[in-house]
């Protein structure tokens, strides 16, 4: 199989390993061998791999029906936008394939409300080290420093504003302002938190000045931080919210909410081949019910903090900084350019984890990984921290 790996693109660099299947928590290669998945697709199979409802579900749809043309409606379609409606309180739902087509749905639904409601506003503040997708529109409302050269010229009305400045918003907002956009926590960015006090302020701000709040929970929604979606630890609802990644659990599938009153597409401005397809959309149903199962998101608030634990006192005995992030979207602060030296050692252990940056690890395991797996994690890191990144003399 290795000779077919030139017959691919390079928009990676990928270890020469094939996963031929996966279980829970823990993926096998071609060779037999298993590892422990602590990144999952990046927080995307958040009920681990292959997972019986999300199995099921595909398999009792798939003799049913698996697309019918997305001018049409379907049931499982309807029914997902009726349950994400009573879970989010956001009336209204556009599904999507990727967190990136569900963003820049949000940038043209944001756009077309600023061309009817709000004099032809166009512009939409993001932030410094955000990540959006890989769209052009979704890479030029990102503040990744990386991309900044990268496929110019790229789409023009995104001003950026530091993290956590609300002053710096403020002084960003103008009369061609029609949203803000932001993560409640940046993923790629090494899990660094808007912070609640912020965020609050933010909703208040955006209410004050008549302009819409975006709130891309590709990461941070579907239970990954112990709530639903992350604004619900806030008391506040946005005007926009996008979906992805948890949402379909392993497949493709993402949403784009809104308000009622901010929904103002009409035919034709908006759309998709294989958007809100019934085979998707069922997959979703069953994440959703899963996700929203008593008991289910408490669990993932007791992990959570167990994880945060055992990282801290990881932490502690290797010299490193702090752990940050919510429920089980983590990052433990390495203090020195280790990152990626772990990453590979780790997997050579059997333990693959994330670095988004060269100074700090990622962790997005499963919602429902066990606490012998953190265990088990913890473990490998210990070992592979010792033998990579000693304690600094």
């Amino acid at each position: 199989m290795t000779a077919a790996f030139d017959a691919l693109m390079t928009i990676t660099h990928r270890p020469a390993t094939v996963f031929l299947r996966g279980e829970g928590s823990w993926l096998f290669d071609e060779a037999g061998r298993r590892y422990l998945d602590f990144v999952q697709g990046w927080a995307v199979n958040c009920l681990g791999h292959s997972p019986e409802p999300l199995v099921r579900a595909l398999a009792e749809q798939a003799p049913r029906l698996i697309n019918c043309s997305p001018a049409f409606y379907n049931e499982p379609m309807v029914r997902l936008a009726a349950a994400l409606r009573a879970a989010s309180g956001l009336e209204r739902s556009f599904f999507a394939n990727s967190g990136a087509e569900a963003n820049e749905g949000a940038i043209k639904l944001a756009r077309k409300w600023g061309q009817v409601h709000r004099g032809g506003a166009h512009e939409i503040v993001t932030f410094d080290q955000g990540f959006h997708g890989r769209t052009l529109a979704t890479m030029s409302a990102s503040g990744k420093a990386a991309w900044a050269a990268l496929f110019e010229p790229k789409v023009p009305g995104f001003p950026k504003v530091p993290l956590g400045d609300l002053a710096a918003v403020e002084a960003a907002i103008g009369e061609r302002t029609a949203a803000v956009l932001l993560e409640p926590i940046q993923g790629e960015a090494g899990v660094i938190p808007a912070g609640d006090d912020f965020l609050k302020d933010l909703r208040a701000l955006t209410e004050a000045k008549g302009m819409l709040l975006i709130l891309d929970e590709i990461q941070t929604g579907m239970g990954r931080t112990g709530r639903l979606f992350h604004y619900q630890h806030l008391g506040f609802h946005p005007d926009i919210l996008t979906l992805g990644k948890g949402l379909g659990g392993g497949v493709p599938l993402a949403a784009l909410l809104a308000r009622e009153a901010v929904c103002c597409f009409e035919a034709g401005d908006q759309g998709g081949t294989f958007n809100g397809n019934p085979l998707m959309t069922a997959a979703g149903l069953a994440v959703l019910k899963t996700v929203t199962a008593p008991g289910f998101l408490e669990g993932v608030v007791a992990t959570g903090a167990y994880l945060t634990e055992g990282l801290q006192r990881l932490s502690a005995k290797n010299g490193f900084g702090a752990v940050r992030g919510r429920g089980l979207l983590l990052a433990l602060e390495l203090g020195r350019p280790v990152g990626p030296a772990l990453v590979e050692a780790a997997r050579e252990a059997g333990l693959l984890i994330n670095a988004p940056r060269p100074e700090c690890l990622r962790f997005m395991p499963a919602l429902n990984v066990g606490r012998e797996e953190v265990d088990e994690m913890l473990a490998i890191l210990e070992e592979v921290c010792g033998a990579v990144a000693p304690m600094p003399a």
